[in-house]
C-alpha cells in the first residue's frame, strides 16, 4: 500500500510561513494586496508541507474560489433573510456558494470584522445586504480590490448597487391611501441608521408633498410588533389622523393589534399599510394591504452584476427593481 499523505491545513501552512492563515487564504486566491515576498513565502510552504486540497488547487490554478462572500446586516429580520436566501439560491445557480455572515444587533461581530473573516474566507466578490449607515461608511474605509454590491436603493460611487425601490414602494403606498381620500397619513419608521427606512421615509415625504399634504414628524421605532403595539397605545382611542403607513408588516401588526385592544376599528377608523409582504400579510385581520418586494429577482440581480465583473464584462452599476402594492382588506375610504 502507498503511504497516507499527512493532513495540512491552512493554519499549518501559515505557521510554517510566519503569516496569519487570511493571508494564505488571499494567496490561494489571487489577491492583488499581498507583497511578492510575503506570497513567495507563503507558496514555498505550500510546496513544502504538499498542500493541495482541491479547493485550494482549484484556487491556485483558476484564481477563483467560486465563492461570493456575503455580509448581512442582522439575518433576523423578514427583508434581509429573504434577500441572502435569494442570493444563496442565485449563486448556486450559477456554480458559486455564498459564505455569509451577520451582523447581530449587539454588533458583538462590527462590519470591519465580518469584512475580514470573508475576505479570510477567499471569496472571489463581496455582496452586502440590508445596510446601515454605519457598515457602507466602514466598507468605504477598506480596500479590498474586490467586485463589490451593496443592496440598497441610492447609486454610490464606490460599489455596485441593486436594490428594490424603496421611495416608489413608499409613495404607491400613500397614493393609495390618498386615493382612497386620507388626507392625515402618518408614518411609523423603522430605525433610520437603515437605509431602506430611509428610503421608506423619503418616500412617505414626497407622496405627501406632492398633493400638497400636511407632514408630521414620523414616529421611529425599531422593525417590531412590539413597537407598534405600543405607539398604538400612546395613540389611544381617538387617533389624530385616518392612516397610518408603517416601514414594515410586523410595526403594522402591533399596530392593528393595539387598536383593536382600544376598540379603533380597522380600517373603518383608520387604514393601515404595511411593506414587505408577510407570507402571513394576508392572514393578519384584516388582511394587509402591503407592499411586496420581489426578493428572488433581487438576488437574481445582484449575482448577476458580481459574475459580470468577475467575467470582465461592464455591470449596471445602479439597479432598482418596481415594487408591486398588494391591496386587502387593512384600507378603505376614511368616514365622513
Amino acid at each position: 500500500m502507498g503511504a497516507v499523505r499527512k493532513q495540512t491545513s491552512i493554519r499549518h501552512v501559515a505557521a510554517r510561513a510566519g503569516v496569519s492563515h487570511q493571508t494564505v487564504s488571499r494567496v490561494l486566491n489571487g489577491h492583488p494586496s499581498i507583497r511578492p515576498a510575503t506570497r513567495e513565502r507563503v507558496l514555498a510552504a505550500i510546496a513544502e508541507l504538499d498542500y493541495r486540497p482541491s479547493g485550494a488547487a482549484r484556487a491556485l490554478a483558476t484564481r477563483r474560489s467560486r465563492r461570493i462572500g456575503v455580509m448581512v446586516d442582522t439575518a433576523i429580520e423578514f427583508g434581509p433573510t429573504s434577500t441572502l436566501r435569494a442570493v444563496e439560491a442565485a449563486a448556486h445557480h450559477a456554480g458559486y456558494a455564498a459564505a455569509a455572515i451577520a451582523i447581530d444587533e449587539d454588533r458583538a461581530v462590527s462590519p470591519h470584522d465580518a469584512v475580514e473573516h470573508l475576505l479570510g474566507q477567499g471569496v472571489d466578490a463581496l455582496c452586502v445586504i440590508a445596510p446601515r449607515s454605519t457598515s457602507v461608511d466602514v466598507l468605504r474605509e477598506l480596500t479590498t480590490d474586490l467586485p463589490t454590491l451593496v443592496v440598497k436603493a441610492t447609486p454610490d460611487p464606490a460599489f455596485l448597487t441593486v436594490s428594490v425601490d424603496q421611495e416608489l414602494g413608499a409613495a404607491l403606498a400613500v397614493r393609495h391611501l390618498i386615493e382612497l381620500g386620507h388626507r392625515r397619513i402618518v408614518h411609523v419608521a423603522g430605525p433610520l441608521d437603515w437605509l431602506d427606512a430611509r428610503g421608506r421615509v423619503h418616500g412617505w415625504q414626497a407622496e405627501m408633498g406632492r398633493h400638497g399634504l400636511e407632514l408630521r414628524e414620523p414616529d421611529v421605532g425599531d422593525w417590531t410588533s412590539d413597537f407598534g403595539y405600543r405607539l398604538a397605545h400612546q395613540w389611544g382611542p381617538r387617533p389624530d389622523f385616518t392612516a397610518v403607513f408603517a416601514a414594515n408588516d410586523q410595526l403594522a401588526l402591533g399596530i392593528i393589534h393595539g387598536f383593536a385592544e382600544l376598540g379603533v376599528r380597522v380600517p373603518d377608523e383608520v387604514s393601515v399599510v404595511g411593506f414587505d409582504d408577510l407570507p402571513d400579510a394576508r392572514h393578519f385581520l384584516p388582511p394587509l394591504t402591503t407592499v411586496r418586494q420581489d426578493f428572488r429577482t433581487l438576488g437574481e440581480r445582484a449575482v448577476a452584476e458580481l459574475l459580470t465583473v468577475l467575467a470582465g464584462g461592464e455591470a449596471e452599476p445602479h439597479s432598482l427593481i418596481a415594487p408591486e402594492l398588494v391591496v386587502r382588506a387593512s384600507t378603505a375610504a376614511p368616514r365622513a
